[in-house]
C-alpha cells in the first residue's frame, strides 16, 4: 500500500493504544496509521484483520460472528452496487434502520463509492423521511424492512429524486413488486457483476478520496425547528478518532455493545470508527428493548450511553433491590455505603486509605460483584454517558458498585468530541478538559466555543446557519452555557436558548435544577418553566416502572397511566422529590409548583427527539393549560 498516497508526511509519529498518529494533536493533515481518510483507514484494517472477527450479530437467538474480510466484501459490494447504478462522487445515500451490521456494511460501502451517508431515525414519520430524503437530495435509500419500506411507499411520489430504494429483510415482501424496490442480496450480485466488467474500480474510488471531501451527512436532532444537515469531513472524522484515542484507552480485545441509533454522532464513533482505528469487536443488540439482555451476554469492556438509559438501569437495580429479602436489602444498603466512601477518593484520583479499600473489598466479594454480573458490568473498563446532563449522584452511584463511569462533551458539529474526564484526569461535575487536538474558551455571554480540525464543514446547503454557527475568528459557537475552571475543565450550565429570565430579572440555567430533579427514580424527566413569570414551575414525567411499584406496594388504585398520574399518593411522592432538591437551590431557582405529564413519550412523538431529549418549545406549547394553571 503506497503510504504517501494515503497522506503519509514526513511529521513524525507517536504510537497511541497501538495506533500511529501525528506526534503533535491537532496537525494536518490528520493520519492514523498513515491514512488520511475514513475508507483509506476502512481498507488498511479489514486486509490487515482479514478471517478476525469484526462483527457480532443475534440470528434465531444465536450470536454469530462476521470477520473482516466480511466487512470488506459485503461493503464494496454495495459500493459497487450503487456506481453500476448510477451513484456519483458527492450524491447521498440515506439509511434508515435499526443498528445491525448492514447498516454498517451501508456506511462504508457509500463512502468508498465516493457518496455521502446519511442516516434517518427509525423513529421518524414518512413526512420527516420526505422532507430529509428531499434536503439532501438522496439518490438512494436503504430500509431496514417491511415497516420502514411502508413510509417510503407513503411518500413515494414526494420523493422523485430516489433512484432505487435497497431493503435488507425479505420477511412479509415476498411479493413485492415495485420498480424502484429490490433487495440486498440483490444489490450485492450486481457489486460483484460490475467488479468483474471494472477490476479495482471500488480501491480506485477510494484512493479518489481526500481529507476535505464530506463523508457524513448527519441531520440535528431538531430541538429547535426543522432538522439541519451537518456536514462532516474525513478530516474531521479522522480528528475525532485522534482525540479518542489520545484521551481514552481503545484496544483490540475490547467487546462493544452497539444500541444507540447510528444516525447520532456518539454511536457513530464508538461503533463504527473508533472500533475501527482499534479493531475492536462490536456486538449488536436485537433491539432497544432487549438492551439490558445483551449487555449480560456480551459483558462488553467499554460501554457509551446517554443518561437516560444510565438512569434506567439504576432504576431497575432499585427495584430489584426493593424485591429482596430484609437481610439482601440490608446488605445491598451495606455495599453502596462502602462503596461510596471508597468512591470518594477514586472518582478524585486520590489513594484509597487502606481501612476504606478493605471494607470496599468485603462487600464486593458479598455483593457488587454479583450486581455487576447481573448487569453484564463484570468486564466494564470503563462507562461514558454525554449528549446531554447527568446527575453528579448518578456518577456516584456507579463509582460506588464499581463501575467507572466518565463524563464527555461533543455535539454533531465538532465530530461529537470536544471535552472528557479520564481516570488520570477526573473531576466530577464537570465534562473534563478539551480532547488533545481542540481549544475551548468561554465568550463574554458564557456561550462555550471550540476549535479544532474537527469541526465540522457546515450546514448542507445553508450558508446562513453556517454562517451563524462559526465566529468571525472561525471558532464554533456550540449554543452551551458554561465556565472553566483553573485546571481548564469545563462545567456545562445550560443552553443559551434555555434560560430563563424571570418576571425579576433574574437569569436561570435550568438544566441543572432539571438533572437534580431526573436523579430521583421517581422522575423520569423535567422542564423547568419561568420565563418572564414571577417564580419557576415545573412538567414532570415520572418513571412509570417505579411509580407503578410505589403504588401497587401502597394498594393505591389505579388503571392505567393517566390515572396513575391523578393518584394523590403520586402527586405527594412526587411533591416530596421536588421539595428535597429544593433545599439544594435558592429561593429564587426553587419550584414553586408542578404538575405531571400523563402520557407516556416515545421518540414518535413531537415532544421528545430520538436521542431522548425533550423538546422545551414542543412541550411548552403542548402542555400550555396545565402551565397556565400553575400561574
Amino acid at each position: 500500500m503506497n503510504m504517501q498516497h494515503l497522506g503519509q508526511t514526513a511529521n513524525p509519529q507517536v504510537l497511541i493504544n497501538g495506533v500511529s498518529f501525528n506526534a503533535d494533536p491537532g496537525q494536518r493533515p490528520v493520519v492514523v496509521d498513515g491514512c488520511a481518510t475514513i475508507t483509506q483507514l476502512f481498507q488498511q484494517r479489514c486486509a490487515a484483520q482479514g478471517a478476525r472477527t469484526a462483527h457480532r450479530e443475534k440470528d434465531m437467538g444465536i450470536w454469530k460472528a462476521y470477520s473482516w474480510q466480511d466487512y470488506w466484501d459485503h461493503s464494496k459490494w454495495i459500493g459497487l452496487g450503487l456506481m453500476s447504478l448510477g451513484l456519483k462522487r458527492g450524491e447521498v445515500v440515506s439509511i434508515l434502520s435499526e443498528d445491525r451490521r448492514e447498516w454498517l456494511y451501508s456506511d462504508m460501502g457509500v463512502q468508498g463509492a465516493g457518496g455521502i451517508a446519511s442516516g434517518v431515525y427509525t423513529t421518524d414519520s414518512a413526512s420527516q423521511l420526505a422532507y430529509l430524503v428531499n434536503d439532501s437530495d438522496s439518490r438512494f435509500l436503504f430500509v431496514e424492512n417491511d415497516e420502514q419500506l411502508d413510509k417510503y411507499l407513503e411518500i413515494a411520489d414526494q420523493v422523485p429524486g430516489l433512484a432505487k430504494v435497497i431493503i435488507y429483510e425479505r420477511e412479509g415482501l415476498h411479493d413485492l413488486d415495485h420498480e424502484k424496490c429490490l433487495f440486498i442480496d440483490e444489490l450485492y450480485e450486481m457489486g460483484k457483476a460490475y467488479e468483474a466488467q471494472h477490476p479495482g474500480a471500488y480501491e480506485a474510488e477510494i484512493a479518489k478520496t481526500r481529507p476535505e471531501d464530506t463523508a457524513l451527512l448527519i441531520y440535528t436532532s431538531g430541538t429547535t425547528g426543522m432538522p439541519k444537515g451537518a456536514m462532516l469531513s474525513n478530516e474531521n472524522i479522522l480528528a475525532s478518532i485522534e482525540a479518542g484515542a489520545r484521551a481514552l484507552e481503545f484496544t483490540g480485545n475490547d467487546e462493544q455493545l452497539c444500541f444507540l441509533p447510528l444516525c447520532h454522532i456518539l454511536e457513530r464513533n464508538v461503533s463504527v470508527y473508533f472500533p475501527l482505528a482499534a479493531t475492536s469487536t462490536v456486538n449488536f443488540a436485537e433491539s432497544p428493548e432487549t438492551v439490558f439482555d445483551n449487555m449480560q451476554e456480551v459483558s462488553p469492556a467499554t460501554f457509551f450511553a446517554v443518561p437516560r438509559v444510565w438512569e434506567k438501569i439504576y432504576s431497575r437495580v432499585l427495584v430489584l433491590a426493593q424485591e429482596a429479602t430484609p437481610i439482601g436489602r440490608m446488605a445491598f444498603h451495606a455495599a453502596i455505603k462502602a462503596g461510596r466512601k471508597r468512591a470518594e477518593y477514586v472518582m478524585h484520583g486520590k489513594p484509597v486509605p487502606s481501612g476504606v479499600a478493605a471494607n470496599y473489598a468485603i462487600w464486593d466479594f458479598l455483593v457488587l460483584r454479583n450486581l455487576r454480573r447481573m448487569l453484564g458490568m463484570d468486564k466494564m473498563r470503563r462507562g461514558g454517558t454525554g449528549a446531554a446532563p447527568i446527575s453528579p449522584e448518578l456518577l456516584s452511584w456507579y463509582w460506588s458498585i464499581g463501575v467507572p463511569l466518565i463524563e464527555g462533551y461533543g455535539m454533531t458539529e465538532n465530530a461529537g468530541l470536544s471535552t472528557t474526564n479520564t481516570f488520570e484526569s477526573n473531576a466530577p461535575g464537570t465534562v473534563g478538559p478539551a480532547v488533545p487536538g481542540v481549544k475551548l474558551r468561554i465568550a463574554e455571554d458564557g456561550e462555550i466555543q471550540t476549535l479544532g480540525l474537527n469541526n465540522f464543514q457546515g450546514y448542507w446547503r445553508n450558508n446562513e446557519k453556517t454562517a451563524e454557527t462559526f465566529t468571525d475568528d472561525g471558532w464554533l459557537r456550540t449554543g452551551d452555557v458554561g465556565r472553566l475552571d483553573e485546571k481548564g475543565n469545563l462545567t456545562i450550565t445550560g443552553r443559551i436558548k434555555d434560560i430563563i429570565i424571570t418576571a425579576g430579572g433574574k437569569n436561570i440555567t435550568p438544566a441543572e435544577i432539571e438533572s437534580r430533579l431526573k436523579f430521583s427514580h421517581y422522575i423520569s424527566d423535567a422542564v423547568v418553566i419561568g420565563d418572564a413569570r414571577k417564580y419557576l414551575t415545573c412538567l414532570i414525567m415520572i418513571d412509570q416502572e417505579n411509580v407503578e411499584k410505589f403504588a401497587q406496594d401502597r394498594k393505591i388504585p389505579f388503571s392505567d397511566f393517566a390515572s396513575l398520574c391523578a393518584a394523590e399518593e403520586v402527586v405527594q411522592l412526587i411533591g416530596a422529590e421536588v421539595e428535597a432538591v429544593n433545599k439544594e437551590f435558592a429561593r429564587v431557582e426553587q419550584i414553586k409548583d408542578f404538575r405531571l405529564i400523563n402520557v407516556l413519550l416515545t421518540a414518535e412523538d413531537d415532544e421528545l427527539t430520538a436521542t431522548m431529549k425533550l423538546k422545551r418549545s414542543f412541550v411548552e406549547k403542548k402542555h400550555k393549560a396545565l402551565i397556565d394553571d400553575m400561574y
